[in-house]
């Protein structure tokens, strides 16, 4: 089997690069190999949906200005056959709260989201306090709130960009890539479990969590390793104001969500590897203490739902790998080590391989820092601040 474009992975970092690269040279072939196509144990539909410019790296503020837009426009943009693709879009902010020790990063991050144009609020507490009455405020420094981020459905996010892509020539097939071949530069084929060959111009890794058992088929490591995460769903015996998606410097993150609301508290010393089981304590543990902490209603929470997923989690600095290079190899696309924020970059992180692939280098976003290289220099590139 020949084609332009293969792409390993069909969740949202491959559709989203599948469109990309349709709308831009709708002359390629496209093709994305995904094992499993009722995402089962995708990461994407596992996802909270948050979506944020609060970030300190240049780069990521500009993927979520992108992406974040997109977003707003998704229902029509990705419409087929005149069917609007609803993902459930709530723009009802984003908050990061901090202690007074993390003042300085939190200052400097705000100068950082403003120079590149975001709507952010810098809340001190009694402000903080004013706009949610029911949050305990005494041991905080300072907030800063995003107005214009939010969330959306995962899953409904997922397959509305999956259908576009399809509806402009992309073709998906399920199939799961066993081994790969390659010469020292160039990757020559991926072996599919059915027994065919697929050669292509370009091979695109978007395994997400999954992505470092195809770098392992090429005879080389990457430091992106499966990291479990649980999104839990809890609901308040109290009522509390409306909120909106808020994030704190102990990894505490959550959201409303229907009756309730979905969020968890994520940990780097979860032990790395494909798992969904459910450490049913943890909940009561880990995330509980700290909801009642910060809202005294959650004292009588309860946990309704707990939901398994894989971040697929770059341990060398916490954010992606994207482009070419890596072990050489010109023609292999790395868009994987996204630790958590994948989705909400999805649209700016396929175009950006895209146009890699159609023009030969970035245009909308430069992501060269996101390259291989800085591995091999040996230099991280990392969020300062809460994440």
């Amino acid at each position: 089997m020949q084609t332009d474009v293969a792409i390993l992975g069909g969740g949202a970092m491959g559709a989203s690069t599948a469109y990309f690269a349709k709308l831009l040279d709708p002359s390629l072939d496209v093709t994305v190999i995904e094992r499993d196509p009722t995402y089962e144990l995708a990461s994407t539909p596992r996802a909270s949906g948050g979506i944020r410019r609060l970030f300190s790296l240049p780069e990521n503020i500009e993927l979520s200005n992108f992406s974040i837009p997109f977003f707003d426009r998704f229902a029509e943009t990705m419409a087929v056959d005149g069917e609007p693709a609803d993902i459930s879009l709530k723009k009802n902010g984003y908050l990061f709260i901090v202690p007074p020790e993390d003042l300085g990063i939190l200052e400097e991050n705000y100068r950082t989201e403003l120079d590149h144009g975001c709507h952010v609020i810098w809340l001190e507490p009694d402000a903080l306090k004013d706009r949610f009455p029911s949050m305990y405020v005494d041991d905080l420094g300072a907030a800063v709130l995003s107005p214009d981020d939010g969330w959306l459905d995962p899953h409904a996010a997922l397959s509305g960009i999956r259908r576009k892509a399809i509806d402009l020539g992309a073709r998906f097939v399920a199939d799961e890539v066993v081994g790969m071949t390659r010469s020292p530069h160039a990757v020559r084929s991926a072996e599919l479990a059915s027994g065919r060959s697929l050669t292509a111009t370009h091979f695109v890794n978007a395994a997400g969590a999954w992505a470092k058992d195809l770098c392992e088929m090429l005879g080389f490591a990457v430091p992106i390793e499966p990291l479990r995460r649980y999104e839990h769903y809890f609901e308040s015996q109290e009522p509390i104001e409306p909120l909106p998606y808020l994030k704190d410097p102990q990894r505490l993150a959550f959201r409303p969500e229907g009756a309730g609301y979905s969020g968890g508290v994520p940990t780097l010393d979860e032990p790395r590897g494909y798992h969904f089981g459910v450490d049913r304590a943890y909940f009561e543990d880990t995330v509980w203490p700290m909801l009642a902490h910060r809202f005294p209603q959650f004292e009588r929470t309860r946990c309704l739902a707990t939901l398994p997923g894989l971040y697929d989690q770059n341990d060398f600095d916490g954010n992606a790998f994207i482009g070419p290079g890596a072990d050489g190899l010109e023609n292999f696309h790395l868009l994987a080590g996204f630790s958590g924020h994948g989705l909400m970059h999805a649209p700016g992180c396929g175009r950006a391989v895209a146009e890699l692939i159609t023009a030969g280098a970035y245009q909308t976003i430069d992501l060269t820092r996101f390259g291989w290289q800085r591995l091999l220099d040996g230099t991280p590139l990392r969020e300062q601040g809460i994440i």
